[in-house]
Parts: C-alpha cells; sequence; structure tokens
C-alpha cells in the first residue's frame, strides 16, 4: 500500500517576490536550496537594524496604533480581519491573497471604510525597489478585502537637524505613490504567476551574470556565481560598468583576452597592458609635479566616523557623518622621523567638540594629506558648521587638503594587483605586500559599527578596551599606509 504524501502550499512572501524581482534563481535557491544562501552579515544586519529603528519612530505618529502580533501566515492575517474591525492604526498588518502574502508596516483608516497604506523606510528617497514593495502590499491587501484609499511612502528627511527631543513631524518625509502603485498591478500578477512556475521547478534556471548582481542589492549568490571568472577578469576593468557583462556574455572573461575591437578609455588600456606585461605603470613626471606642489611639514590624516538613521546629538542630521576617531602621522622633512598624533573617543557623548580640540596637532603650516580627500573634507566643513568659532581655523585647514589618491585615479601610478581599483586597500598590498586582513577590525563599516556597539550597547569593560585598541590600530594603520605608499612615489621620481 502507498503512502499519501501532503504537499506544502507554497506562499510568496513580499521579501522572496522582490528577491524574484532582482534574480530568478535568488528566488528559486529562497525556496529550494536555502543552506546555499549565506547568513546576514554584519553590515547588513546594521541595515536592517536602522530599519527597525525607523520604523518604531514611525509608530509615534499614530498613537493608539495596535500591533498585529507575529504567528504563522493564517494567524496573522485571521488576527489582522479582526483588528481591523476596530478601525485603528495597525501595525504590521497581515494580508494573504491566493499564496500572496505581505505585511504592511502601518495602515491607517479613513473614512467609514477606507484604508491608507503607509510604508517606512530608512533610506532618505523614493526607489523603484519601493514601488515595487508597495505594489505587492497593494495587491495582496485589496485582493484579501481591504478597501485602500492611498498609498504612502514614508521615508527620513536628512535636512532634519535634531535640537532637544527627535520630532517625529520633521524627522520624516511623506510622498504619495498610489498612481505608481496602481500601474504596477497588472505586472504584480503576472509576476507572482510566473515566480511561483520557478519556486517549483527542480533545478534553478540558469541565469547569466549581469547588472541585475548588485542592483538593486548586492545579491547573496554572488560567490556562488562570479565563481567561474578567472583572475584579472573583465568586471574588474577600472570604470567598466555595465559593459563588462556584454564581454562576458561574449565569454570573453579575462582582460588580456579583449580584443581590439573594443574600446578601452586611456585608464583601461593602461590597465590592460599593466596586466599583460605584468609590469607596473608609472609616470614619472607627472609623479613628480604632485610630489613637487606639497609642502613640508606633511600631515597624513585620517576620520573614522558613524552614522544613524536617527541623528543621537543636537546639530546634527540623519545619516551625518560623525567623527569619532583620527589617526594623524606628521613628517617634518623629507625622510625625516616621523610623529604620529591620535584620537579615539570614550563615550556615548557627541565625541566632536573634544575631537576638534586633539585636531589642534595640526600647525599653521604644510600640506595636509588625505586619501580620497572628499569624505575629509565634508567631515571638517561639518565640525565647521558645528562650531562656529572655529570655523576660520578649519577652513584653513580644508584648503592646505591634498590628495594622495590623485596619482593612482589618474593612472599615472597602476600596478597589475591594483585590480582595477584605486582605493588603499588595494593600492598597500599591491605596493607593498602588507594587507588589513590580519586586524581585528579591517574595514571602515566595521569601525563605525564596533564603535557605536561598545559606547551605545551593553558591553564589558574588557571588551570595550580590547576593542579600543582594535580601532586605534585599524586607524593608525591607514595613515601608517599612506606614509609608505608616499614614500615609495617618492622614490619613483628618483
Amino acid at each position: 500500500m502507498q503512502a499519501n504524501t501532503i504537499k506544502m502550499r507554497i506562499y510568496l512572501s513580499k521579501s522572496k517576490y522582490l528577491a524574484g524581482l532582482q534574480c530568478p534563481k535568488l528566488l528559486w535557491f529562497n525556496y529550494n536550496d536555502k543552506e546555499s544562501i549565506p547568513e546576514v552579515d554584519e553590515a547588513q544586519q546594521a541595515i536592517f537594524d536602522q530599519g527597525q529603528e525607523a520604523g518604531n519612530f514611525a509608530k509615534k505618529k499614530h498613537l493608539g496604533g495596535i500591533e498585529v502580533p507575529m504567528g504563522s501566515y493564517e494567524e496573522t492575517t485571521a488576527k489582522t480581519a479582526t483588528l481591523l474591525k476596530e478601525r485603528k492604526p495597525l501595525f504590521e498588518a497581515s494580508f494573504l491573497h491566493g499564496q500572496a502574502y505581505s505585511r504592511t508596516d502601518i495602515v491607517v483608516p479613513i473614512g467609514k471604510d477606507k484604508w491608507d497604506i503607509i510604508e517606512v523606510k530608512s533610506s532618505t528617497e523614493v526607489k523603484d525597489i519601493n514601488i515595487d514593495d508597495v505594489a505587492f502590499q497593494w495587491y495582496c491587501a485589496k485582493g484579501s478585502g481591504l478597501k485602500i484609499n492611498k498609498c504612502f511612502l514614508m521615508f527620513i528627511n536628512n535636512e532634519y537637524k535634531k535640537q532637544g527631543d527627535i520630532d517625529v513631524n520633521e524627522l520624516f518625509k511623506i510622498e504619495d505613490i498610489t498612481a505608481l502603485v496602481k500601474k504596477k498591478q497588472a505586472s504584480v500578477k503576472k509576476n507572482i504567476v510566473k515566480m511561483l512556475k520557478i519556486i517549483s521547478m527542480k533545478k534553478y534556471p540558469e541565469i547569466k551574470i549581469g547588472a541585475q548582481c548588485n542592483d538593486p542589492y548586492p545579491c547573496p549568490l554572488q560567490d556562488k556565481c562570479w565563481g567561474f571568472l578567472p583572475k584579472n577578469n573583465v568586471t574588474e576593468l577600472y570604470w567598466m560598468g555595465k559593459k563588462a557583462f556584454e564581454l562576458t556574455d561574449k565569454k570573453i572573461y579575462e582582460i588580456t583576452k579583449i580584443p581590439q575591437s573594443v574600446t578601452l578609455s586611456d585608464k583601461q588600456q593602461i590597465q590592460k597592458k599593466a596586466i599583460t606585461e605584468q609590469k607596473t605603470h608609472i609616470d614619472k613626471e607627472k609623479i613628480a609635479g604632485f610630489i613637487k606642489n606639497l609642502q613640508y611639514p606633511l600631515y597624513f590624516l585620517d576620520f573614522e566616523t558613524f552614522n544613524t538613521a536617527i541623528p543621537l546629538f543636537d546639530g546634527s542630521k540623519p545619516y551625518q557623518q560623525i567623527p569619532f576617531q583620527f589617526s594623524l602621522h606628521v613628517m617634518d622633512t623629507p625622510n625625516g622621523k616621523i610623529k604620529h598624533f591620535e584620537f579615539l573617543a570614550d563615550s556615548n557623548e557627541d565625541p566632536r567638540s573634544e575631537l576638534v580640540l586633539s585636531l589642534k596637532a595640526i600647525k599653521d603650516k604644510g600640506t595636509i594629506l588625505a586619501y580620497n580627500m572628499s569624505f575629509e573634507k565634508r567631515v571638517l566643513k561639518d565640525l565647521a558648521l558645528q562650531f562656529p568659532r572655529e570655523a576660520e581655523w578649519i577652513n584653513e585647514i580644508i584648503a592646505r587638503i591634498d590628495d594622495l589618491i590623485i596619482p593612482f585615479k589618474n593612472f599615472w601610478y597602476y600596478h597589475p594587483k591594483q585590480h582595477g581599483s584605486c582605493s588603499i586597500k588595494y593600492v598597500l598590498p599591491a605596493l607593498t605586500g602588507k594587507t588589513y586582513s590580519g586586524l581585528e577590525i579591517s574595514k571602515g563599516d566595521q569601525a563605525s559599527r564596533e564603535y557605536y556597539r561598545i559606547n551605545f550597547k551593553e558591553c564589558s569593560k574588557e571588551d570595550k578596551e580590547k576593542t579600543r585598541k582594535a580601532l586605534l590600530t585599524y586607524c593608525k594603520q591607514d595613515t601608517e599606509a599612506m606614509v609608505e605608499i608616499f614614500n615609495i612615489l617618492s622614490k619613483e621620481t628618483k
């Protein structure tokens, strides 16, 4: 006697729908081989946390609202149906239509029997993916019987400046996206049918790598899908962008194999030649001209900053880069002895005033070198606005900044091991063999998260001290790297 088998009903959630819009292969793996999808990393989790915090603040605009408790799809939709009768704002209301399921950030009663849908985002603008997001919610809500009045996107107002308690009404902007959402409805239904078929396939669909691998989000399957690409592949070609996929579609994978018929920019040609010949490209005359314009003493400066969707300090805005640390190496004369200064804030108070005082290690003469100086300049300009009494001095510092990235960004110096990047994380190992890989903290975004964690969340005294040492080591590495890179450039001009 043959045993009966029960086939599980497949539901397409909002997050899976959006994944399917980006890539059918990603959608298939989400249902059929989820173990192959890497767990969310700390950087992505931090983004989710920001979104959660923004959502919590948005709820304060609708006092008396009711949170729909978590549960199975059937449980949450049943509970939503009951709570809708109370005609109060609902948070995380759930709607099921056929095999499509969605939770909605906020639904607000309008008139006798209609509702507004409000989607809350921690971003600072309306994006195409947001429209697709709400269009799916509309489909599920309307299909389950909800009478919808309008749809809105609530997002962060990055011009809001905190003074005292957070003003929720000023923190957010809200935009009516009803017309855009309605236009999407025909395609939503077609997409759902198509996606349910993809999910039921025995094998994932074969999808060529392309722009969708990073649009609208970096795909977690990228390592799996891009694994066939060789070293020095065409996606590493400087500023090649989407055109690289025109080459991979033609099975041209290696930079050295790009035919002459393909037009390359001057910088791309330098990169191709350097890889082909395994020889560093150096324009000594232009590098010498860059170095000649620098004035001693040289100050090698690097800031570390953190930012939050909800501003923490008076005078700050959403996502404003708040400097909490700097490293400063000073070279008084060519080949002279190097002095080092550093600062790292040590509390959950606003670190900026103390940091400005510590910056007085920069005296009134000499070039200040940053690597990708637009970042350091922006931080300093914000400090000048925050501290008007120091503005004249800070602006004088800004006027003295030059950018050590220039010889690499202009391809006056290009090493084959840079892999098309002029980032210091690529330039340093290419020129010196040193890397950041052995450091406990090895990236700027990681430094930001760790600083926030030890100062704004609970942690032990030992953990905090260990993390502070790691932060100091990381920031110092950046300015030490700049000194080493500068010395190598100087030698090449002699």
